[in-house]
């Protein structure tokens, strides 16, 4: 039977579920929580790679850097080494988590994180104008010496202080998409692209170096999905379905849509948040365009109900 291959994007909610649950611990039960509907997943027969975010861990490890920097003088962590440092701790809790959850369900299936770049254009209009807020609140004093000192992209933060901006540009090339592929081609569970990837670009030698900003993690995943020619991108967030005119008297539950109108949807510019659910639909679009079959939006907790079509949104091409 042929091998049917999921890419599953997991969002923030997926391990910290509010500001009293954010220690390692509960990222951690989290984690555990998420993966129980990833080896159903597994258990129903699919071939899975995970993609994951990262943007609060960045966040709290950048400021434990400024506060060991401030404090101890210690060296301060480079924004692309805490995309390296934050795939390895979500990797090791996922991998973990579900190693443990097959074992209990006797399933016999190796589970592997790949520390993975993604490779960005140094020309990518996004380096032009900066916008993706990291790190701590800073005083305009410390503000201007970073960004005389370390180039560093400043702004004003509707007066709560001044802030760290990096660019989001769009993922290219996962670097490592032959081992990703050697490995699910011998049955392991992959967590890849995680945080969308640790940026990097290649100078004029041909080398990688890291760089700077950071990758949307559905992107990247759809990214993944495209080259892994999957059969499925499923993107796993705080929601159940997706709504078309949200909170409005005419909302309305979308169960499924062609690409035809999620085009139209994300068009009309009124029904999806920039900031959450825009960029799901843009790279489910992108997805379909670029030899895609299906994908599926829902929450961790209806993974398994939405794969059997009783719930989430279905994005398909016709």
């Amino acid at each position: 039977m042929a091998k049917k291959v999921a890419v599953v994007a997991i969002g923030g909610n997926s391990l910290i579920k509010d500001k009293q649950h954010q220690t390692i611990e509960d990222q951690y039960l989290a984690a555990k929580e998420t993966t129980l509907h990833i080896a159903d997943m597994i258990e129903s027969g699919w071939d899975v790679v995970i993609g994951h975010g990262n943007g609060p861990q960045v966040g709290f490890l950048l400021q434990r850097s400024e506060i060991a920097h401030k404090v101890e003088n210690m060296h301060e962590i480079p924004l692309d080494v805490c995309g390296a440092d934050t795939q390895g701790f979500i990797g090791y809790a996922l991998q973990q988590t579900l190693q443990n959850e097959l074992k209990r369900r006797g399933i016999k299936k190796n589970v592997a994180t790949v520390i993975t770049q993604v490779e960005v254009d140094v020309k990518d209009e996004a380096f032009k104008s900066p916008s993706k807020p990291i790190g701590g609140f800073m005083d305009e004093a410390e503000a201007k010496k970073r960004e005389k000192e370390q180039g560093w992209n400043i702004v004003e933060d509707a007066g709560r202080g001044w802030r760290r901006v990096v660019a989001s540009p769009l993922p290219m090339r996962v670097v490592e998409l032959e081992a990703v592929k050697t490995l699910v081609d011998a049955g392991v569970t992959v967590i890849s692209v995680g945080g969308g990837g640790i940026p990097v670009i290649m100078n004029t030698d041909g080398d990688l170096i890291g760089t700077a900003a950071v990758i949307d993690k559905d992107y990247a995943s759809s990214l993944l999905a495209q080259v892994m020619k999957a059969d499925l991108l499923l993107i796993s967030t705080a929601v159940e379905k997706v709504a078309i005119n949200f909170g409005k008297p005419d909302q309305k539950w979308l169960d499924k849509i062609t690409l035809a109108e999620a085009k139209q949807y994300l068009a009309e510019g009124i029904h999806f948040a920039k900031g959450s659910m825009a960029p799901k639909i843009q790279a489910i679009i992108w997805f379909l365009e670029n030899g895609g079959k299906e994908a599926l939006i829902t929450n961790p907790e209806n993974i398994g109900r939405a794969l059997k079509g009783e719930t989430g949104t279905r994005i398909v091409l016709k």
